[in-house]
């Protein structure tokens, strides 16, 4: 029994930071959104969480379009990462294909935009791919 409940407060423990790192992305200061982008990379890639992401996928999908918006270079590349990452624990799901269809328009924005960083657009071209291919139903 007290495995278990170890386990589970771990499990509390990690979604406690995560939801703290999806605050995080939308702070004003660009470093601190960063490191939130980081944070999420690293446990997204790392560990399944799809339950938790099914419960804030909207959300999450929010803070990705803000960064990828506004967010320049690095931070851009990052958040392409990330939602390459949310496509990826999402599957083919419906939910996943609502995220990739939301974000595929800015995602082709940041790619065909020749000022943005060429690691912002090599990111949002990998996602664009990978989520295509993860998540998209119509097959053009």
């Amino acid at each position: 029994g007290s495995e278990a409940a170890s386990e589970q407060g771990q499990e509390e423990e990690v979604e406690d930071r995560l939801k703290e790192h999806m605050d995080n992305l939308l702070d004003k200061s660009a470093k601190t959104r960063q490191a939130a982008l980081q944070s999420l990379r690293l446990a997204l890639s790392s560990k399944t969480l799809s339950e938790f992401l099914l419960e804030r996928r909207l959300t999450l999908t929010d803070s990705l379009e803000k960064c990828l918006k506004k967010g320049k270079g690095e931070e851009q590349a990052l958040a392409g990462t990330v939602l390459t990452l949310l496509c990826l624990q999402m599957g083919s799901s419906p939910e996943g294909e609502e995220v990739f269809r939301s974000l595929k328009p800015l995602l082709i924005s940041v790619l065909t935009d020749s000022t943005a960083s060429p690691s912002a657009r090599q990111s949002c071209a990998t996602a664009l791919g990978m989520c295509c291919y993860i998540a998209a139903a119509d097959l053009e």
